[in-house]
């Protein structure tokens, strides 16, 4: 039941959104005329509605209404470098004015693979597509043409992007009592959860056991080093290293989703952990801030796509490698090197450092999951382990964390409704400690609703 405090607070907070944000407002009521819910990405859907941005440039976004706006988002990790970056648009228009893609290979194909071979530990070779979705759809598919299985295991609440396989559990089961019971996502059809086994991340004993059970006809295993839409949780230690022991020892191929994680290190989170994968999907900052995924891995396996080979899997996509998203991504690429990274892992520290003193000193119980630029922000006594508990956390807190988020972009700050936040390599301490500030003015607002709401959010 929703507290006077938050009524009134709440109220108060959506009334200044919508006289800052008229001209999103109109956009908003024209665009549903046209799109189901006003948008074709359910991910940007907040209410009352969305702000519509006009332009972006650097680690700053500005909507039609001339607001201005930190932006801690980063089209959801994919801006490593920030909006309109010269050097970028510079390679993406000089390579536009040659011709966007003339079906036919191209050398930017094969330059920027050998620059991701050379970076990541568990690619020898690679192939290209147009989004997460896509590359992870395909690793799947060639851990299943590899070893000859149909099943695969993802975590519970482990995003992979949209298609079938990886709507089975999207929704983490936070009702289940043991293990997780399948959440399949409607227009999928049910016959797809019979080759999908859920398990809790951060679990290894009950992981061991769902190998060993379903060994003879697993074909590989799915995971987010670090969960992503879960809640950016990370792996407890030894987790990773867990995992590629036992399917090793249960001949069942690994796949690490580093399409979010790629960011935290020159050669990904399996670098950082010295896990290496038998596959691995990548997108987002691979591609400068155009349409990208891509999918890697062991030679023996990426070689059941060689068409000259007489069992070849298919894979095509038009727009698959293309010359202007490869050449803006491998200049993004060669800018992100070790210095740019450790950098930015030490300004997201320093965000996260922040948000935790606020909190405290608030007498706000929550906890900043993440690793270096990647933060997540979970209300509640205890750090989530998985998906399940973070969701659970998530839904008790909801109605709050509403309001927190419409707030910070009342106070200029553009993040995640899910209270995810991301630095990029424009921003530098000044921007961080903003932010820092705007959520101590936006606590400091909420803190009599939290009082009267959630007094078990209180530390005192």
């Amino acid at each position: 039941m929703t507290s006077k405090s938050l009524e009134k607070i709440g109220r108060q907070i959506e009334q200044t959104f919508l006289a800052r944000t008229g001209k999103s407002r109109e956009r908003d009521q024209l665009a549903r005329m046209y799109l189901p819910g006003g948008d074709t990405r359910s991910t940007l859907y907040y209410s009352p509605y969305p702000v519509y941005m006009q332009h972006g440039s650097g680690c700053r976004l500005y909507d039609w209404d001339g607001n201005a706006y930190l932006d801690f988002l980063s089209n959801y990790s994919a801006l490593i470098h920030g909006h309109a970056h010269p050097e970028i648009t510079q390679a993406a228009c000089k390579e536009m004015a040659k011709g966007t893609i003339f079906g036919a290979p191209a050398e930017i194909q094969f330059l920027h693979a050998r620059h991701l071979c050379e970076r990541v530990p568990g690619i020898d070779s690679v192939r290209y597509c147009n989004s997460g979705t896509e590359a992870t759809m395909l690793a799947l598919r060639a851990a299943r043409a590899f070893t000859g299985k149909d099943a695969i295991i993802k975590m519970d609440g482990g995003y992979h992007g949209s298609h079938d396989v990886a709507e089975v559990n999207l929704v983490a089961d936070t009702e289940a009592c043991g293990l997780p019971s399948h959440n399949i996502g409607r227009g999928v059809p049910a016959c797809i959860g019979a080759d999908v086994i859920i398990a809790p991340f951060n679990d290894l004993n009950v992981m061991e056991s769902l190998l060993d059970r379903h060994k003879d006809r697993l074909a590989a295993l799915i995971v987010e080093p670090i969960m992503g839409a879960g809640g950016l949780l990370n792996p407890h230690p030894g987790y990773l290293r867990g995992l590629r022991e036992l399917t090793q020892r249960f001949d069942i191929l690994l796949i690490f989703d580093e399409i979010i994680t790629f960011r935290l290190n020159r050669g990904g989170m399996q670098a950082i952990e010295e896990v290496t994968p038998d596959l691995t999907t990548l997108g987002k900052i691979i591609g400068g801030g155009f349409p990208v995924g891509a999918f890697g891995g062991r030679a023996d396996i990426m070689t059941v796509f060689d068409p000259a080979s007489p069992r070849a899997v298919g894979h095509g996509g038009t727009f698959n490698g293309n010359n202007v998203t490869l050449a803006a991504g491998l200049v993004a690429l060669e800018m992100y090197d070790q210095a740019s990274i450790k950098r930015l892992n030490l300004l997201g520290d320093r965000l996260r450092h922040g948000f935790t003193q606020v909190l405290k000193s608030a007498g706000i119980l929550g906890h900043l999951s993440g690793r270096g630029s990647l933060m997540s922000l979970h209300l509640g006594r205890e750090m989530p382990r998985n998906a399940a508990e973070a969701a659970r956390g998530a839904g008790a807190n909801k109605s709050l964390s509403r309001v927190l988020h419409l707030q910070l972009a009342n106070l200029g700050v553009h993040s995640a409704p899910r209270g995810m936040y991301i630095v990029s390599t424009p921003m530098s301490e000044e921007e961080v400690d903003h932010a820092v500030g705007a959520f101590e003015e936006a606590l400091e607002l909420l803190k009599p609703a939290v009082k009267e709401s959630w007094p078990h959010l209180l530390t005192t």
